[in-house]
């Protein structure tokens, strides 16, 4: 009798999991980005939203649910319904250094989601204004010292703050931290001379780089980053041990059917090979990259620790 209900449960199970499969999607998939519209993550997002769309047959829209480090849009999906159509962009600061910093969060980035794949690796550029009197790292720590009243950093996320608070430690700089909602917003503070500088993701840099509204001092890569030709690395600049590569991937609500799940990683590489794709990555000093969920969930991990190490050796805490 037993085993009879038994088997009778689990072909309920297969069959449901398999009409899923057959039926996923059916309806418009929500991409949620814990920042504001602008930033590298936004862009990224759109980049590969508009190729899933195309793929997929549904609609793929991003939503922008900015604020609070992106605490509130990995809370918003980690409580969203595990059914493949609340997806987040998760990159490096809500997944790996937020819970390095923050005493508690609303979400656990290993225990909350599904991992998908990767879809970006890129460094920090360290930038100013175009306007302000510095052309090189040393400049920069000279003019703060000199006018410490004025020495200041804008930031828009949890990476971000870290990278800087690491850069006064080893300049011996007390810039102080500016909070931005997004690095569109970090950057345009920059170029308006609001803020003295902001260390960020490449995106927004780039294009305050080609507009001639911002110069870039220094770049977090280990070697001469190919998309920022003359630009230093920091040790090239005099800051050793200053080398950070952050990342942003997809993931979906724990508990996201499996079907669902190979289903995305599979689009998301086929997105992240495309050569469009590539090249307008390559154009924001990002690489376009992809990886299974079980890589993706191990990168999480090794990064938790650390960031974790790195935040308690700077006795960083946000809270």
């Amino acid at each position: 009798m037993w085993l009879a209900k038994i088997l009778v449960l689990a072909l309920a199970t297969f069959s449901a999991g398999l009409a899923h499969a057959q039926t996923w999607p059916s309806k418009p998939i929500r991409l949620i980005v814990g920042y504001s519209p602008g930033g590298g993550n936004d862009i990224m997002a759109r980049v590969v939203a508009a190729k899933l769309q195309d793929r997929l047959g549904q609609p793929v829209v991003v939503e922008n649910k900015a604020g609070a480090q992106s605490i509130i849009a990995a809370e918003f999906v980690a409580k969203a319904p595990p059914d493949g159509y609340t997806l987040l962009v998760a990159p490096s600061g809500p997944m790996t250094i937020n819970p390095a910093i923050h005493a508690k969060l609303p979400y656990s980035p290993r225990e909350d989601f599904a991992p998908l794949s990767l879809i970006a690796e890129f460094p920090l550029l360290l930038a100013v204004s175009a306007q302000l009197p510095v052309k090189s790292v040393k400049e920069l720590v000279d003019y703060a010292r000199a006018k410490p009243n004025e020495a200041n950093y804008a930031s828009s996320a949890a990476p971000f703050q870290l990278a800087a608070e690491l850069f006064n430690q080893k300049t011996g700089s007390k810039f102080v931290h500016v909070p931005f909602r997004g690095s569109g917003d970090a950057v345009a503070a920059v170029a308006s001379g609001t803020v003295i500088m902001t260390i960020s993701d490449a995106g927004p840099i780039s294009a305050g780089l080609q507009g001639g509204t911002v110069r870039a001092l220094a770049v977090t890569s280990a070697a001469p980053h190919p998309a920022f030709a003359g630009v230093p690395t920091m040790a090239e600049a005099g800051i050793p041990d200053m080398v950070i590569t952050l990342w942003t991937g997809i993931v979906a609500p724990a508990g996201t059917p499996p079907d669902v799940i190979r289903r995305l990683q599979q689009e998301i590489a086929e997105v992240m090979r495309l050569p469009d794709v590539r090249e307008r990555f390559a154009r924001l000093g990002i690489d376009a990259v992809s990886s299974t969920p079980e890589a993706y969930a191990k990168r999480i991990a090794d990064d938790i620790e650390r960031w974790t190490a790195t935040a308690k050796a700077a006795d960083i805490k946000l809270n």
